[in-house]
């Protein structure tokens, strides 16, 4: 942060101000007495300009600070950064940080279940987004448990031959574990097969269901095999309900690729294990008279996030709110780059991404 100080010369902050540019940018009105604001704007200077003439809150300010930014995602990585020191106990309200959606497979119940929840903390669970919406949750939830059988209901459960029981046991869609028509082991097995599921992105089953119908097929029992196959179309449907970065948290790998606020350069924003990586700058600078290779110069600042740095639950899902509102809004300024595994990553994509996001007019 830049900051300017305010004396009793107005003249010279407005002379101050005028050196700065019409950039975007977040910056921070600290009062002699009071509660700083805090904002964000696109047009620094002539945002400053305006406020400033407000005679009474020029004459209240003890300084300015600032720091120019060079994409939506940099401003809101940074507004979260100085909101957290200037108001440590309500810099969520402040910031209006809506977290997103996000499936939890509860596992610390001894009957495990699933539930939409905001928050990354908690007993053992197995989370999966972040979602949309929560109505985009809600739909992949109830369409993920019609291919399981798993239990619906949120109550904690207290086996019984005595217990009523839902209508989805009676359809067939649950173990029925409330009645005693399984025990744990078998209903974990179940849970287990659905946490494969949304772990490997349904390649477990989808894998499973097509080994059987070529099997079934070899075998000519074609009735099967098309059994078979109606069901891999149901879970294709299914997948296609996820959000674009719906993904297990713990696998939750991205690189979010932004302009900088230097000229011929960009921003790599990275996320590893749903854990915020920090930022990168990667330029295109000469050395030595001579271009070095962009594919050179990104290996270089992949080795930096070689050891993933962990974050607290709390910060993460911050973190990760920052990243969904920027990726699913109207406003996106960037791309973001989904990876599978940090050890293959795709240079090759990622060279693109900062092509288009540098040329001008993006």
């Amino acid at each position: 942060m830049q900051s300017i100080a305010i004396g009793e010369a107005f003249a010279a902050l407005d002379a101050a101000i005028e050196e700065l540019p019409n950039r975007p940018a977040i910056f921070v009105l600290r009062p002699r007495e009071g509660i700083p604001h805090l904002a964000k704007t696109k047009v620094l200077r002539r945002r400053l300009q305006r406020l400033l003439r407000i005679a009474d809150l020029r004459r209240s300010l003890a300084g300015i600070d600032y720091c120019l930014t060079g994409s939506a995602l940099e401003s809101a990585f940074e507004l979260h950064k100085v909101a957290r020191g200037y108001f440590p106990t309500n810099y969520r309200e402040t910031l209006r940080l809506r977290l997103p959606p996000y499936l939890k497979v509860v596992l610390g119940n001894p009957f495990p279940r699933t539930h939409v929840t905001t928050h990354l903390a908690g007993a053992r669970a197995s989370y999966y987004g972040p979602f949309r919406s929560r109505a985009s949750a809600e739909q992949f939830e109830s369409e993920l448990l019609d291919l399981f059988q798993v239990r619906r209901c949120q109550e904690d459960l207290l086996p019984s031959k005595l217990h009523p029981g839902c209508m989805y046991g009676e359809m067939g869609k649950c173990l029925r574990p409330c009645q005693e028509a399984v025990g744990p082991d078998e209903y974990a097995h179940e849970v287990s097969r659905l946490v494969d599921f949304v772990s490997s992105d349904g390649r477990s089953l989808l894998g499973s269901l097509s080994a059987a119908r070529e099997r079934l097929s070899a075998e000519m029992q074609f009735e099967e095999a098309a059994r078979q196959h109606k069901q891999m179309e149901r879970v294709e449907a299914v997948l296609k309900l996820r959000d674009e970065m719906s993904r297990n948290v713990e696998r939750l790998n991205a690189v979010a690729v932004t302009a900088s606020v230097e000229s011929d350069a960009a921003e790599l924003h990275c996320f590893r294990g749903g854990c915020y990586q920090g930022a990168e700058r990667v330029s295109f600078e000469l050395v030595e008279g001579k271009p070095v290779s962009l594919d050179q110069k990104l290996r270089e600042t992949f080795s930096v996030w070689a050891t993933p740095k962990p974050t607290e639950p709390r910060e993460r899902e911050e973190h990760l709110a920052i990243l969904a509102r920027w990726f699913y809004s109207s406003w996106c300024d960037g791309e973001m780059l989904l990876i599978d595994d940090f050890d293959h990553v795709p240079y090759r994509k990622l060279v693109h991404a900062i092509s288009r996001v540098c040329q001008p007019g993006h």
